[in-house]
């Protein structure tokens, strides 16, 4: 079920919570670790669902990735569709997260943090992204996949406003 909720002032730190407790297991393969999606956006309403993106050199690492996380209760899920990110599963009794691995040059990625950066300076365009995020819950309360279809013409339409802002 989609249920969209106001923004949590607790999200940074289970943020942070869960990317220390991986930043050494992943010591040396990785270069850092990125929250991303709504929750990393302060004051917008939000799935409440940690996104994190562990950024790697080379897709090379991964298979050291998996193995390393394996004993903190991650499985990897393959890229579940976006080609070049590699999604895990969240471990028995940990926060909600959604833990992903790609490279810098993910374009995908890039859109990511264009689109949350966007949103972290444009409060407006956040509160107009929450307004979207709620009707869309409503209409699609089990539908998560039209859910995050309906989602995309707001978000392509900022990830190009953003993209204009940095070739200026």
């Amino acid at each position: 079920m989609i249920e969209i909720v106001a923004y949590d002032r607790r999200w940074p730190s289970v943020f942070a919570s869960l990317r220390d407790g991986l930043v050494g297991p992943l010591a040396g393969l990785v270069d850092r670790i990125e929250h991303v999606g709504s929750t990393a956006v302060p004051g917008l309403a939000a799935r409440d669902v940690i996104d994190l993106t562990a950024v790697v050199d080379t897709l090379g690492h991964l298979p050291a990735v998996i193995g390393r996380l394996a004993p903190l209760g991650y499985s990897h899920e393959g890229d579940l569709g976006v080609t070049g990110r590699h999604a895990f599963t969240t471990p028995a009794g940990a926060p909600a997260h959604h833990l992903y691995v790609c490279t810098a040059d993910n374009l995908d990625f890039a859109q990511m943090l264009a689109f949350r950066d966007y949103l972290r300076t444009h409060p407006d365009t956040a509160r107009a992204y929450a307004e979207l995020k709620y009707f869309l819950a409503s209409r699609f309360r089990d539908d998560r996949a039209g859910y995050t279809a309906a989602k995309s013409a707001f978000i392509t339409r900022i990830v190009a406003t953003a993209a204009k802002i940095t070739d200026s």
